[in-house]
């Protein structure tokens, strides 16, 4: 196994390059590149004819314009060369092929499997998994159907009337970004949940109002030992099992997971369970049986609406150039802004309400997959990867961080996301937002000059603090509107691009070894805040071992 995974990861760094990406006459061209165009304003860059025919792509319900990044043409192409150094269009397709491009894990990272149609073949280990993903989502579609129709009961015979899904990182993030954007399209009879912090404040208020008799649990975990969701889990039961009884657990939880034995010591029917694989990474599983509870939400064929829509972009990436694919041009520009202009942030500013998790989101799929500094050949990476990724709605966000945007002193790309038709009757407000989200792009772009300033009769020693640098570049994603098929696409265009900037850098954007080490500890320092021993201060730093001793000591 070890062996293989070490062939595979040689294989790879192979295939990506034979010098490391920062040494390539790629890289080399758009350094020089960078010193001609970096001082060049898009105030200029806009009005360039022929413009927004090349940075503009539509995709099924996608607006992309990227008209607003101080790239020209010549830009994009010598980034396109790049990526070509780097293989990118390869390691599509390995991806998509299901080879094991996951090298440190020896595994397939095949979340495009989990949106194929039934008649797909793709394989992992000469077994073709569609069929196996397609009998999943027929078990989670008849299922959904019993509990929202009723059919399904408590163990009072009381229908459900709350969902609470129990998870941490993927298995919350994804559904519950997912609940929340779709909250239009789920069935109003029902309350949806979402518990993911140990800390008891989270449970404690996700139950305060419900009633066990019509509360449905769905733990989600792979292995199902999770500290976490497994703490959170049994809360749930002992809150369930005070009010009904033991006998009353496989009535009111069900599992997503792949540890049949783990589930069943939980009590609960393993028949109950939704299974998903080793190869599915917990940020890329919202369209697997982690999104059961978006689903019993929305109800199966909004679901499968929502998986159209990642398999629209899952096609585009697959088959268009790479001069007109969304993805990889996003990623491509991301890397332009780290690691030419020095950017060490990227902010996403979703003109849309429902929205409100998606930034949240995104920051586990993108800075999870590309915190990385070492290379596929554990070799250390001698340039900036994954900017930290941040956002807020709009127009919240421009009564908080907006004058970092537009006056600060560092340089923040940033992607507003909108759509054209609400998903309510309040079409004056709608119009308001939007006329936000426009404006905004257009002052980060334009800004306003000294001069401008002074012709409105603003006092000299006024005009600096008045000034507006502009120059600050956007991408903006106008869809017609916020419904199941289009939140998959933007899911898939994060994902892809995701990928796209993870080649060009070398990295394996399938793995998280970063978040183990302080679970490890942990585990350790938890049993030494109840009843410590002499060992606890040389075992820690003495920062450490001082607040063990101070929690201790107020607490027991």
């Amino acid at each position: 196994m070890v062996g293989q995974a070490a062939h595979r990861l040689a294989v790879m760094a192979e295939r990506t390059t034979n010098a490391p990406i920062d040494h390539t006459p790629e890289w080399a061209a758009l350094r020089h590149h960078h010193e001609r165009v970096a001082g060049r304003h898009l105030r200029d860059l806009l009005v360039e004819p022929g413009r927004l025919e090349v940075l503009t792509i539509d995709l099924p319900g996608i607006h992309a314009d990227l008209s607003k990044h101080r790239a020209t043409p010549e830009t994009v192409q010598l980034l396109i060369a790049l990526a070509e150094r780097a293989g990118v269009r390869e390691r599509i397709a390995a991806t998509f092929g299901g080879e094991k491009v996951n090298t440190t894990e020896d595994r397939a990272a095949l979340h495009v499997a989990l949106r194929a149609p039934a008649d797909a073949v793709i394989e992992v280990d000469c077994r073709n998994v569609v069929p196996d993903v397609h009998e999943v989502l027929d078990r989670m579609g008849s299922f959904s159907r019993r509990v929202r129709g009723g059919d399904w009961t408590g163990a009072t015979g009381e229908r459900i009337r709350a969902v609470v899904n129990i998870g941490i990182g993927g298995s919350d993030l994804g559904p519950a970004m997912a609940t929340e954007a779709l909250r239009s399209y789920a069935d109003p009879a029902c309350t949806y949940r979402f518990v993911s912090n140990v800390d008891g404040a989270d449970l404690h208020w996700a139950l305060r109002d419900l009633d066990p008799a019509t509360t449905l649990f769905v733990v989600a975990s792979k292995t199902f030992t999770t500290v976490e969701t497994l703490t959170n889990a049994r809360s749930a039961r002992r809150w369930l099992v005070d009010a009904l009884g033991e006998d009353a657990v496989s009535h009111h939880f069900v599992a997503v997971s792949t540890n049949a034995e783990r589930v069943a010591e939980f009590g609960i029917d393993i028949a109950n369970m939704f299974e998903f694989w080793d190869w599915v990474g917990g940020r890329y599983s919202v369209d697997s049986a982690i999104g059961l509870s978006l689903m019993l939400a929305i109800g199966p064929e909004s679901f499968g609406e929502l998986l159209e829509g990642f398999r629209l972009v899952d096609e585009h990436v697959l088959t268009t150039p790479l001069s007109r694919n969304l993805p990889v041009l996003m990623g491509l520009l991301g890397v332009w802004y780290v690691d030419f202009f020095g950017a060490t942030s990227h902010a996403v500013l979703p003109y849309a309400q429902e929205l409100a998790r998606f930034p949240a989101y995104l920051q586990q799929l993108e800075m999870e997959s590309n915190g990385k500094s070492v290379t596929l050949d554990g070799q250390r990476v001698g340039f900036a990867t994954g900017p930290v990724v941040w956002g807020e709605p709009g127009t919240n966000g421009q009564h908080a961080f907006f004058q970092l945007l537009h006056q600060g002193t560092e340089l923040v790309p940033a992607d507003f996301i909108g759509t054209i038709h609400p998903n309510h009757p309040l079409e004056a407000h709608h119009d308001l937002l939007v006329a936000n989200l426009l404006a905004q792009t257009e002052a980060l772009a334009a800004g306003r000059t000294a001069d401008e300033v002074r012709a409105e009769g603003v006092a000299d020693e006024l005009v600096a603090h008045k000034v507006f640098e502009g120059n600050r570049p956007s991408t903006t994603l106008l869809c017609d509107r916020l419904d199941p098929r289009t939140l998959g696409s933007l899911v898939a265009i994060y994902e892809h691009k995701v990928l796209t900037q993870a080649v060009v850098w070398g990295t394996n954007p399938f793995d998280q070894w970063g978040v183990e080490l302080g679970k490890a500890l942990a585990t350790r320092i938890g049993p030494e805040l109840v009843a410590g021993d002499d060992s606890t201060a040389s075992a820690h730093d003495p920062s450490t071992a001082a607040l063990i001793e101070r929690y201790r000591a107020a607490r027991h």
